[in-house]
């Protein structure tokens, strides 16, 4: 059966998880992989720490510590977020000898078959330090959008930046430092070769691409396609480039993505005898989708993509990229620096999980900016979800005397039973899927089941069971109640018994 293989954007151990990221690829990836498990599907859930990002450079230094201490130590957090939000990623695997290698593997393979071509371009330059900045090393204005980036890509429009195309760069490192610009001589991979392999990708997904995500795809595509680093002057941190080329230089960091997906896909499989990637090879059979936020777009809809493309036919490439947009908090964006933040440890400590992770799917940043509030959180979690969750829990109480017995379905409770399964797999599945419309069919049908009057008893607990096994990718934690008393949950409808059973219920806030 086709093993659909699920990654995550790989976060950069420079902090722990906040809220604004769960909302995005980690509970998205999450509430899919559980899906794809429920009804009977292989999935592997995925990803790696993005350790050699230059924000590791630059948030050390601020913080006054190593790169090397601050990516152990936000790893742990990371790791910690990860399990007490609930979200079913395999564990963080080791940045080690055998992850570098795979990555070294994947680009020497592509510099032998002469993809790589040496460039001399000019990149910002810190006068003082004497080092050349990149990515999280320098910002300055977007030449794109006029906002404030940092190098490599701007945040705001999503549009790509590549060493001097920053309007008035400075220093992240120490912004009194002089910023000029010198020539240094690169490996890159110009993307321009691979414009129809592209183009006819993204045509064939045009339907699966959310609308801003597509917009700026096609965007770049309207203009001359950029040229990837693959090798950049070292900051001090990172893996080093293996090329007679370029002595002295490191692997440019955002080229690491697909090694590292590679590897920790492998990782999460067992550590299966054969090659690293042999999950990924083209004759699998696997398939594969990413989950991303909007300032990804280019890195993980295109860059990598390319990576992907210049192996030939070795690869997969991926069905889908879900890309959600901001999350705010407060109506503000997010900020570790400034201590405007709820880490989702800090949050489901708490909150309990569940109603925690109902209120992150129901408001999550699908198409446009949305914005998290603890009040919020509380009032319509408690008025859409515990209370008629538990009013429910309630009149099934009343109707069931003796759990376990086996109650007749008719015809009609089975048809009603289907109808439900229906309209969860849309929000579910690609490349409909919506975590917000399924957030909110768990609230539809509890009004609906509240308000039902049933002459068979079988027939609304059928119903009850199906919103449960419907619910659960999304309430993990009373799913899990339910299964521990025995209650067998499917998406399968057509049974003419349902055991009968009492419905768990949901904690409040203990706020």
């Amino acid at each position: 059966m086709t093993r659909t293989i699920v990654i995550a954007a790989t976060p950069t151990p420079n902090g722990d998880l906040h809220v604004g990221h769960m909302a995005g690829p980690y509970l998205a990836g999450d509430v899919y992989a559980r899906y794809l498990r429920a009804d009977g599907r292989p999935v592997t859930y995925a990803t790696c720490t993005d350790d050699s990002q230059s924000y590791m450079v630059s948030t050390a230094r601020a913080r006054g510590t190593t790169p090397g201490e601050l990516c152990r130590t936000s790893t742990g957090q990371i790791g910690r977020s990860v399990e007490a939000m609930g979200i079913s990623l395999a564990q963080l695997p080791p940045v080690d000898d055998v992850y570098r290698r795979t990555v070294l593997d994947f680009v020497t393979a592509l510099h032998r078959q002469g993809r790589f071509e040496t460039r001399t371009v000019r990149m910002p330059y810190a006068e003082n330090a004497g080092t050349y900045l990149f990515d999280g090393l320098v910002k300055g204005e977007c030449p794109s959008c006029l906002a404030e980036s940092c190098g490599g890509s701007c945040e705001g429009c999503g549009r790509p930046n590549h060493f001097d195309d920053l309007i008035g760069p400075r220093s992240v490192l120490d912004p009194a430092d002089p910023v000029t610009s010198r020539e240094a001589t690169v490996l890159v991979l110009p993307m321009e070769n691979y414009r129809e392999e592209l183009t006819a990708y993204y045509e064939a997904r045009r339907d699966v691409w959310r609308r801003h995500g597509a917009q700026l795809v096609r965007e770049i595509l309207a203009g001359p396609l950029p040229e990837i680093p693959i090798t950049v002057p070292s900051p001090g941190w990172g893996i080093d480039a293996p090329f007679a080329e370029t002595p002295g230089q490191i692997l440019y960091p955002w080229i690491e993505a697909m090694p590292a997906s590679v590897y920790a896909t492998w990782r999460a499989a067992g550590e299966p005898e054969g090659p690293v990637d042999a999950l990924w090879r083209a004759g699998s059979g696997n398939r594969l989708v990413y989950f991303h936020g909007f300032d990804n777009v280019y890195f993980w809809g295109m860059l990598d993509l390319v990576m992907l493309l210049a192996h030939g036919d070795r690869y997969i490439t991926p069905d889908a990229n879900v890309c959600n947009e901001f999350y705010e908090l407060e109506n503000e964006k997010f900020s570790t620096s400034r201590g405007h933040l709820i880490r989702g440890a800090d949050l489901v400590a708490e909150v309990p999980r569940d109603l925690v992770r109902f209120y992150l799917a129901l408001t999550c940043p699908e198409d446009q900016r949305a914005n998290f509030t603890r009040e919020g959180l509380d009032k319509v979690a408690e008025r859409r979800l515990r209370a008629p969750w538990n009013a429910l829990a309630d009149r099934i109480d009343a109707l069931v005397t003796d759990p376990g017995e086996e109650l007749p379905v008719t015809g009609e409770g089975r048809r009603r039973a289907a109808v439900m399964v229906e309209r969860f797999r849309l929000c579910y599945d690609l490349p409909s899927f919506s975590l917000t419309r399924a957030a909110d069919g768990i609230v539809t049908q509890l009004g609906r089941l509240l308000e039902a009057e049933r002459a068979e008893t079988g027939d609304l607990l059928l119903e009850v069971r199906t919103l449960l096994a419907c619910a659960a990718p999304i309430l993990i934690d009373v799913a899990a109640e339910a299964e521990t008393r025995g209650v067998k949950l499917t998406l399968e409808t057509g049974a003419e018994t349902v055991t009968s059973f009492l419905l768990p219920r949901l904690p409040g806030s203990a706020r």
